[in-house]
């Protein structure tokens, strides 16, 4: 007969895998939601840069080198084209307003100041031969017509003769008519060579006047033509020193090609470049200051250009005071710029994990623990030596500023002995 066997109370050997399984699962639930999940570095402590949290007086500038350069720079160019006949002066040397740079010669304008010449020679001799001829004509007309007033008074005499003599019936009426005729005809002539003389001589006034002004006109262009020769020699056009004269001997040179340039050294400016993070905040009249031998100097921004290259922007500073004594051109400064008056902050000094983190976080140094931990923080201005902390740091507090290329992501950094 069948024996009824009773199940076996308790864990069974089978049921181990479930329970294992099962206190694996509970702990990687209690790690996820009470555990700390930032993971953890061991690093070395040497090598480190740690550095103080500090609070006070934050100067707002940016250190920047600039070049000297001559107050003004003025083009030299030539005026009129022509081939490099002499070289007068070379680079470097000092020369005075009005001084010959460089002679050119130009055939070309030779010859148009011959034929100009030769015109204007021609038009004062028409002007000669056309007075000599109106001169003549105005004597023949006064002769003509003094010998009409003498034939006026002739006739005017027979008429009177005649009239008396007709009036006593002893001549015929037909020889007092012609007296009376040749008389009146007379008066005729006379009264139309006194307008002809009036007409004569408003012709000749009027002709006179036009010759005279193409005359005029003739010598002007004669005497411009005479400029353009005479602007053949390059000249400096203002006292300075000679910067750059770019000729050779016998080059052809266009009108208003440039051939040169002089610096203006009654005074200077210094050109500098500009990172364009600070372009919205560097204006004309910003102070600023450099040192040499010991003495500090002031400057002031002249002018700001607004174009961007390679991200930087172009500025222009002036002397506000003194000038060094041994300044030249070309000399290189370094600049301390003022882009706002001194406020009190908190600030860390400059470091390399800028470059890693982008000023959005750090590492804290507990020293107790041993260890450093990340920290969101908010950087607000900067100059050469520290960045401004807004937001996340407390002053007294250690932070690592060296640069954190070997950290990967890690939020807790264990600082140990090698």
């Amino acid at each position: 007969m069948d024996i009824k066997l009773e199940k076996k109370k308790g864990i069974r050997k089978k049921h181990l895998p479930y329970i294992i399984g099962g206190v694996v699962i509970l702990f990687l639930l209690g790690w996820i939601i009470f555990g700390n999940h930032g993971s953890t570095l061991r690093i070395e402590g040497t090598g480190l840069n740690i550095a103080p949290v500090k609070e006070g007086q934050f100067n707002d500038y940016v250190r920047i080198n600039g070049q000297v350069q001559p107050i003004t720079v003025i083009l030299v160019s030539a005026e009129e084209g022509g081939i490099v006949q002499e070289k007068l002066v070379e680079e470097g040397t000092q020369v005075n307003e009005g001084d010959v740079l460089v002679r050119l010669s130009n055939s070309t304008l030779d010859l148009s100041i011959l034929n100009s010449e030769a015109e204007l020679a021609e038009k004062q001799n028409f002007l000669r031969n056309t007075r000599v001829t109106m001169e003549q004509e105005r004597l023949n007309l006064r002769l003509e017509k003094l010998q009409l007033d003498l034939e006026v008074k002739r006739k005017y005499r027979i008429y009177q003769q005649q009239k008396e003599l007709f009036e006593e019936k002893l001549i015929a009426q037909e020889e007092y008519l012609q007296a009376k005729e040749d008389y009146e005809l007379s008066k005729e002539k006379q009264l139309l060579v006194i307008e002809r003389q009036k007409q004569d001589s408003i012709y000749r006034s009027v002709q006179i006047d036009q010759l005279e002004d193409n005359l005029e006109n003739m010598q002007r262009n004669v005497m411009l033509i005479r400029e353009r020769k005479e602007k053949l020699n390059v000249k400096s056009p203002i006292s300075g020193e000679l910067g750059l004269l770019d000729v050779v001997l016998g080059q052809n040179i266009s009108m208003g090609q440039r051939v040169g340039q002089i610096n203006d050294l009654s005074d200077y400016k210094i050109e500098v470049y500009i990172d364009e993070h600070y372009i919205d905040r560097v204006k004309s009249n910003l102070p600023a200051t450099f040192e040499r031998q010991g003495v500090k100097y002031q400057l002031r921004v002249r002018k700001v250009f607004p174009e961007v290259r390679d991200g930087r922007f172009r500025a222009e500073l002036v002397f506000a005071g003194e000038r060094p004594d041994n300044i030249r051109s070309g000399q290189t400064y370094y600049i301390n710029m003022e882009l706002g008056l001194p406020t009190e902050a908190v600030y860390i000094p400059k470091g390399s994990f800028f470059q890693e983190t982008g000023g959005k976080w750090i590492y804290v140094v507990d020293e107790e623990s041993g260890k450093a931990y990340k920290r969101t923080i908010r950087i607000g201005k900067q100059n050469p030596l520290y960045y401004e902390v807004l937001e996340g740091l407390q002053p007294g507090e250690k932070v690592i500023i060296s640069g954190y290329e070997m950290f990967g992501e890690n939020e807790t950094l264990v600082i140990g002995s090698p």
